[in-house]
């Protein structure tokens, strides 16, 4: 198995290939752009309401597991549109396993949200 030498350009060429994932995901991924209003809605409601340092860490959870299902789901349905093309049952269920990965994180991060600013509107 060859392992490549650790150098500083390299490390520094892996938080490129990361900044390229992370714009390719917002600029051509719809689901982002619904994620990113989603995020900044909640961030601004949580500005207005001065929400606690505890009821932040929340949020920030909250919000990161959700980009972070739908990057992992988006990179799924890619290799698998890559894998297989034509359409195929088993492609399928993973497709929608991944998607149904996407779907768990935002109804928690939904429980997070109500948990924490439904006290704030009473």
């Amino acid at each position: 198995m060859k392992t490549n030498k650790f150098t500083i350009k390299a490390r520094l060429l892996s938080f490129r290939f990361a900044g390229e994932g992370v714009f390719f995901f917002f600029r051509y991924e719809h689901n982002a752009w619904i994620h990113f209003v989603a995020t900044v809605g909640v961030l601004i409601a949580g500005w207005f309401f001065q929400l606690a340092a505890i009821e932040w860490i929340a949020i920030i959870f909250a919000i990161g597991l959700v980009i972070v299902t739908e990057i992992i789901n988006t990179s799924i349905e890619k290799i698998m549109d890559h894998l297989s093309p034509e359409k195929h049952p088993a492609v399928k269920v993973v497709k929608d396993l991944a998607s149904a990965a996407v779907l768990v994180a935002a109804l928690i991060a939904l429980i997070v949200g109500l948990i924490i600013f439904i006290p704030k509107l009473a």
